[in-house]
């Protein structure tokens, strides 16, 4: 049994081996080379430097990256004092005296919700400085409680 395939370019007719429909053009066939089981996957040596190229990427990107994560949390500690500061002084220009404590400033609606400490990553950290005059209140300030230095070497309790 002979077959043929009908295109506009010369085609080499090949006899169909029995039980088989199809037949390809002698350039087709030399186009698309066989390829064994063997080369269906990668082999060690590429998997290995794709592994090198990935661990080379890491070692420049993660020295980066967490210095940039304690640079954000001081960065929002020191907003979070500054504001908090800012509602303590609102809240004595207010009532003429200061609050008891941060609940209060919560609940006279001063404050939406206790400031956190990103550092100590709690929002009862904090370090209350009373006022020099206690019967004007108990908050004059605050400070924060988290342990440890920020990146010039001034402790986080006193900024």
């Amino acid at each position: 049994m002979v077959s043929t395939v009908l295109t506009s370019t010369p085609v080499t007719v090949i006899p169909a081996k029995a039980g088989t429909h199809t037949t390809l053009p002698t350039s087709l066939k030399q186009a698309l080379p066989r390829r064994s089981s063997k080369e269906n996957g990668f082999t060690l040596i590429e998997l290995l430097v794709v592994l090198a190229i990935v661990a080379l990427l890491l070692t420049l990107a993660v020295p980066r990256f967490f210095p940039s994560i304690d640079s954000a949390k001081d960065t929002i500690l020191r907003d979070n004092l500054r504001n908090t500061r800012a509602v303590i002084d609102q809240f004595y220009a207010d009532t003429g005296r200061y609050p008891d404590s941060l609940e209060q400033l919560v609940e006279k609606k001063y404050l939406r919700a206790l400031p956190v400490d990103p550092v100590a990553d709690s929002a009862t950290a904090w370090i209350l400085v009373p006022p020099e005059d206690t019967t004007k209140g108990a908050l004059y300030s605050i400070r924060s409680g988290a342990p440890g230095n920020d990146r010039t070497g001034k402790p986080y309790a006193e900024w």
